[in-house]
């Protein structure tokens, strides 16, 4: 019995040491960075001259305080329920805010911008925030973190920072497939190139500014959003399988190409971030995640309206979390939090450094 009772606390302890251990070697997320287009663009465009704003009512009728923030959503958006999760903070401001506290740019912001994308030609449409200036922002960002913190605490934040960087949808739908524009120099194939060796180099400047962690998103099922449905039916609204399957293969050559870069960028981590298969499994199988609408955006008619013609007169659905949609492109915080829960637990485990962050 005694040498029983001695097994058990020596298991016991041995658990104790085990986990203590774990901690010891985790590691914690400093802060959240952001870059990219409307779906992370936190309010950057409030507060430049743009048509694409999100900054007015109905956008944000369910954010905390019902605020139009200049989300392009009902509520949150991904960044915000990640930063949430990762015990980072509980929304990721937009850099551009003039009110910013030391705190919220210790702890990360976003630098997003509604309408931008991986070619510069797309920011021009809407007059957006080009993934270069982007950059440029990061360095004005870069110099405030200094000043804040000191240049090698500065250094250790980024280096222990998660950049997210969400763009590219914009680039087919106003270049290539609504706007074809550049079908005029590219075959889908070589534009999808074009966009992934930008991408590749942006990774890599922000590398050389100090980055290491980074979570890059694929496209979306472009040919599923209501808006490209319209324009591309008039009775059966269907997804238009030729966009999706342009997405898929941008996707897969995508997380082959971030593998490389990875291995091109000494003690980096770049990890792809699926969002296509979650959402197809919302749009085909929306009874099982109890939505209702996948077609169809809850503002207006939900066929056209986005931005300005979303706006205070314009009728919204009752309920947006029964929506796939907000608007005919831009999902429901109901959709955001669905997807960023699918990043937690599908995609920061790669990030297997990672110390002081217990999964859910």
């Amino acid at each position: 019995m005694y040498y029983y009772y001695f097994y058990i606390l020596m298991h016991f302890c041995i658990i104790i040491v085990a986990g203590t251990s774990n901690a010891l070697t985790r590691h914690k997320f400093s802060s959240i960075l952001v870059f990219g287009d409307s779906t992370v663009d936190t309010g950057n465009n409030n507060y430049i001259i743009t048509v694409a704003k999100g900054n007015h009512l109905p956008y944000g009728r369910d954010f905390p305080g019902h605020v139009p923030t200049g989300r392009f959503s009902n509520g949150k958006l991904v960044p915000d329920f990640l930063a949430s999760y990762l015990n980072i903070k509980d929304y990721v401001p937009p850099f551009l805010d003039p009110n910013l506290s030391n705190e919220q740019l210790l702890t990360g912001v976003s630098f997003a911008s509604a309408g931008s994308g991986f070619d510069e030609f797309t920011s021009l449409a809407s007059n957006a925030i080009s993934v270069s200036n982007q950059i440029e922002l990061f360095k004005v960002y870069l110099s405030k973190l200094k000043g804040i913190a000191g240049e090698d605490m500065a250094k250790q934040i980024l280096g222990d920072a998660v950049v997210i960087l969400s763009a590219g949808a914009n680039d087919f739908i106003l270049n290539f497939y609504d706007l074809p524009s550049r079908k005029l120099k590219f075959n889908i194939t070589a534009y999808q190139d074009f966009l992934q060796n930008n991408l590749h180099t942006f990774i890599k400047t922000l590398y050389d500014l100090g980055c290491r962690n980074f979570a890059v998103t694929g496209l979306p099922p472009i040919g599923c959003l209501p808006f490209q449905i319209t324009l591309k039916f008039e009775k059966d609204r269907k997804c238009i399988e030729d966009e999706n399957l342009d997405a898929k293969v941008y996707n897969q050559k995508l997380a082959k190409r971030l593998l490389g870069i990875q291995a091109m960028l000494t003690g980096s981590k770049v990890v792809y971030a699926e969002i296509y298969d979650p959402l197809m499994d919302l749009i085909n199988r929306p009874e099982k995640y109890g939505f209702a609408k996948t077609d169809i955006g809850c503002c207006g008619s939900g066929l056209l309206e986005v931005a300005p013609s979303c706006s205070a007169i314009t009728p919204t659905c009752d309920d947006a979390s029964k929506y796939i949609f907000w608007d005919s492109v831009h999902p429901t915080e109901a959709v955001y939090k669905h997807i960023a829960k699918y990043i937690e637990m599908e995609v920061l485990f790669k990030f297997q450094f990672h110390k002081d962050y217990i999964y859910k």
